[in-house]
């Protein structure tokens, strides 16, 4: 005799499908739905506060679910108040009783020693992440408007031709990166991407410039929701870039430079 089991949606029924020579029979087997669900708890970036130093975490503006399906609530939660955390508590840990501990941030990514691993970590990851945050927000993506709209077509022929090259880049890498659009040292656009928590302000940086968008590649910014299926990933993220937001960045940026 052969066994099979289907389970019906919800898990409010079941069937099994007895076999036996020439003969089939059915039985359906009512299963009473369970009286509550498990939830995760799940905290509010408010919350989340770094041990006293030169830098502290930048403000989440918007709720843990406010991203999703692109970045779940809790993948979001998980990355903001421990990994992000974590890099900011560890970066004023570096810093403390040095010259860098009342520099910026920007000045310390350009002046550190690559040698030095976990002040270039630390650092690296607080800055490539606190642009990451602001990259990002609910009921945006779509395609780019004002000057970056503009400054996307003189640079790469059309939004089209730039979403290709930045997916195409972000698919490229292998482990943990991170992908950026950069304002180099003569105004222009160009797609980057760095390994660990390196970025384009560093000086071993293959392409530098001035970050003004961040997309994270580590696996704890979307394996929870994505599993293996990176790239999915990062098509999805193209429904919450923050155009406004990287038009401020792209115009400051041009700012500081002239």
């Amino acid at each position: 005799m052969k066994n099979n089991v289907m389970f019906a949606s919800a898990f409010t029924a079941a069937a099994l499908l007895f076999s036996c020579q020439d003969k089939k029979f059915t039985e359906v087997v009512e299963v009473p739905l369970p009286t509550a669900q498990e939830k995760v708890s799940i905290g509010y970036p408010e919350d989340v506060k770094a041990k006293e130093g030169s830098f502290q975490v930048e403000k989440l503006p918007y709720a843990y679910d406010a991203l999703s399906p692109t970045v779940s609530p809790l993948t979001l939660e998980t990355h903001y108040s421990k990994h992000y955390l974590s890099d900011t508590n560890g970066l004023n840990a570096a810093i403390a009783g040095t010259p860098y501990q009342n520099q910026s941030i920007v000045d310390i990514l350009s002046k550190l020693d690559i040698r030095d691993t976990g002040l270039r970590n630390d650092a690296g990851g607080y800055y490539n992440h606190s642009l990451y945050w602001k990259s990002m927000a609910p009921d945006t993506g779509g395609t780019p408007t004002d000057t970056i709209a503009g400054t996307i077509n003189r640079d790469f022929g059309s939004f089209a031709n730039f979403k290709s090259a930045f997916k195409a880049e972000a698919s490229s890498q292998v482990g943990s990166a991170w992908t950026f659009l950069v304002v180099d040292k003569y105004g222009k656009l160009r797609i980057t991407s760095t390994q660990n928590q390196d970025n384009p302000l560093m000086r071993n940086a293959a392409v530098p410039g001035t970050p003004i968008l961040a997309l994270d590649l580590w696996e704890h910014a979307y394996y929870l929701g994505y599993q293996y299926r990176r790239k999915n990933y990062i098509d999805s993220f193209f429904n919450v870039i923050n155009w406004k937001q990287i038009n401020e960045n792209y115009e400051e940026a041009l700012r500081k430079k002239y």
